[in-house]
């Protein structure tokens, strides 16, 4: 049976490589925040989502069980998080050659040296900032994008970073593409190539801050844009084996700042790409202080 899925998903996945992405389908209803697929039936969730967003079905089953798997290790717990995770095309979101494994637990290349974060890690770290209607979210580290697309489908504020300026304009056009299909949700999305070590001033404070890069300290501007009571989850710790934290932003006495750190993976290390810094217009070495 594994084998028999993964030669449907390489087959979806040569035919997808073929079209330019502008020539798939149109999404063939109108997004609304108040539908959800089916969540407790897998055949029920391949015809919704086919009926409502036009999507392939064989990445749909893919997507499903990656779903299902992920309920079970606790990476999704909560309704709002399950529904987006479902609603989030990964595939439009990776390089043609991943899609036939795109929600396996690896990560993927997608160029330039960074990846596409595992779907699992992914959920998780989402789960974590527990993200409401209305709140404005920063993601540090846009990458292929499948973050504030995720994000996208919980607020309709979501504000994303990209350091590296090919990579920003490649998966800015990858959301105006799917935009043009009907994926609407996706014009939430403001996005801008610079150092996502300084955030976002301008558009600062954030109740939600998610980084997806690893780094030896929390970025103090980081901190100083995040609102008094609001969440970050950030890799922390020496290359290559970072420990996620989900850090929670207090008033302390006076004018000082608490902060409260918990790992949401209970000590495992998770690796990430390094979070770089930009010495003029080039990219250069990283913000580790070690």
């Amino acid at each position: 049976m594994q084998r028999r899925t993964f030669l449907t998903l390489a087959a979806a996945a040569a035919a997808d490589a073929a079209l330019p992405r502008q020539a798939r389908a149109a999404v063939p209803k109108p997004y609304s925040w108040d539908a959800s697929p089916p969540m407790n039936d897998g055949a029920a969730f391949v015809r919704w989502m086919q009926e409502n967003r036009g999507e392939d079905p064989r990445y749909l089953r893919a997507r499903f069980e990656r779903f299902q798997n992920m309920v079970g290790h606790v990476d999704l717990w909560e309704a709002r998080n399950k529904r987006a995770f479902l609603m989030v095309p990964r595939e439009e979101f990776c390089q043609p050659g991943s899609r036939a494994v795109i929600y396996d637990v690896n990560y993927h290349d997608i160029g330039f040296g960074v990846t596409i974060t595992g779907p699992r890690v992914v959920g998780r770290m989402t789960s974590s900032i527990d993200v409401k209607m209305g709140e404005k979210v920063l993601e540090i580290g846009t990458g292929s994008g499948y973050q504030s697309a995720y994000l996208s489908n919980l607020t309709d504020k979501v504000w994303t970073i990209e350091i590296i300026k090919p990579l920003a304009a490649r998966t800015r056009g990858v959301y105006d593409a799917l935009i043009e299909r009907g994926y609407t949700e996706y014009k939430v999305i403001n996005s801008k190539n610079a150092d996502g070590y300084f955030g976002w001033e301008e558009a600062a404070p954030f109740d939600k801050i998610i980084v997806t890069c690893g780094i030896d300290h929390i970025p103090p501007p980081l901190l100083q844009q995040l609102k008094t009571g609001g969440i970050m989850v950030i890799p922390i710790g020496p290359p290559g084996a970072q420990h996620i934290l989900k850090v929670v932003k207090d008033a302390g006495a006076g004018t000082q700042v608490a902060v409260k750190r918990s790992d949401i993976y209970n000590g495992r290390p998770v690796p990430f790409v390094p979070f770089t810094k930009l010495d003029g217009e080039a990219i250069k070495g990283t913000h580790f202080q070690r």
